[in-house]
């Protein structure tokens, strides 16, 4: 027969009760502590990242706290701190990484696509575009609607003659970041006077905070155009481009034209993955890879290590990706991620 020790009222001596006291707090304590993991940054992975979240918490019991303030944010948190993890959807650059004062990791975690989104009332899904007309109209040279290089590559369109409002990000941005990288690759123009970066000096064009920033307005505002990670544009139901790929073949972005993107990428030791302007002939053109950026050392890094290593494996299954438009990371490149998690102490 088992009998139940309870503390309360016990005639135990007072240091052998305090003893029991104290080990039961010894063992609830590592408990208590695995339940926090706060991260920030990018908004483009935010649609996966909250649903990863969840299903971490039911499967383990971990509470993964995210806050989506976008890729600089994020590093800046990084760099004060403040945050266990942080996602960006470029990786650091080399003055960032002095900034954090310790050595840290890129880890490749998904592939998502940046689309080109717009609100023409009149005007369906699906207008074709190419990179210099995006570049020309996010500079300013292209100014309505129906300007003939927009119209020539939509043949049957109807394009009001309309200003063309632009929509940017405002904040620093990963998204903005792999947009002005693409641009940068298929313009020379815009290479030398805009250039690339998570936060650009924009010609023209509204500023918006995150991609909910930007499809709010897009959503809002008629005859405006901007760029969105594609599961806030199907999310909002804003019309999308397709956009002609350096093979000169018209593609409409989804998640399975962005894992073409990644097919066959070389994968350097860092792990600083460049898909833009791939290729290869059935690949959508501005896709990117987000990146989980961690300190090697950290006080809460076993917990860290553990839900990484979840997100590259348990999360890139189908079942996550797939309902959010996003693409799994190609095979090579998951298990060199997963190398790198090993480093993680």
């Amino acid at each position: 027969m088992h009998q139940t020790l309870s503390l309360r009222g016990s005639k135990l001596p007072g240091k052998v009760a305090s003893a029991l006291v104290a080990a039961t707090l010894l063992i609830a304590a590592p408990a208590a502590h695995a339940q926090a993991l706060t991260g920030a940054g990018a908004t483009f992975i935010n649609p996966i990242m909250s649903k990863w979240i969840a299903a971490y918490k039911a499967s383990t019991g971990v509470e993964v706290n995210y806050q989506p303030i976008g890729s600089g944010g994020g590093i800046n948190a990084l760099i004060s701190k403040t945050v266990d993890f942080c996602c960006s959807d470029v990786p650091m650059n080399g003055g960032e990484e002095a900034q954090v004062g310790a050595p840290t990791i890129n880890i490749p975690d998904i592939v998502g696509a940046v689309v080109v989104s717009y609100s023409v009332p009149g005007v369906g899904p699906g207008i074709a575009l190419n990179g210099k007309t995006i570049a020309d109209i996010f500079e300013g040279k292209i100014t309505y609607w129906d300007d003939p290089e927009i119209t020539r590559l939509s043949p049957g369109t109807k394009f009001p003659h309309e200003n063309i409002l632009v929509v940017h990000r405002s904040d620093g941005s990963g998204t903005t970041a792999i947009f002005t990288g693409y641009l940068s690759k298929v313009s020379g123009t815009w290479k030398e006077t805009v250039g690339a970066g998570k936060s650009v000096s924009w010609p023209v064009g509204l500023g918006a905070k995150g991609n909910p920033g930007v499809a709010g307005y897009l959503k809002n505002k008629p005859y405006s155009i901007g760029y969105v990670e594609l599961a806030y544009a199907i999310q909002n139901d804003i019309p999308y481009a397709k956009i002609k790929n350096k093979s000169g073949v018209t593609i409409y972005p989804s998640d399975e034209s962005a894992a073409v993107a990644a097919e066959g990428i070389k994968v350097p030791a860092n792990l600083k993955l460049d898909i833009n302007d791939s290729p290869n002939k059935e690949a959508y053109p501005i896709v990117g890879v987000s990146n989980l950026i961690v300190r090697v050392e950290w006080q809460k890094n076993a917990e860290v290590k553990k839900f990484v290593k979840w997100i590259l494996t348990e999360g890139q299954k189908s079942e996550f990706t797939g309902p959010l438009h996003y693409s799994p990371l190609p095979e090579k490149v998951r298990a060199k991620a997963l190398e790198a998690v090993a480093k993680i102490h």
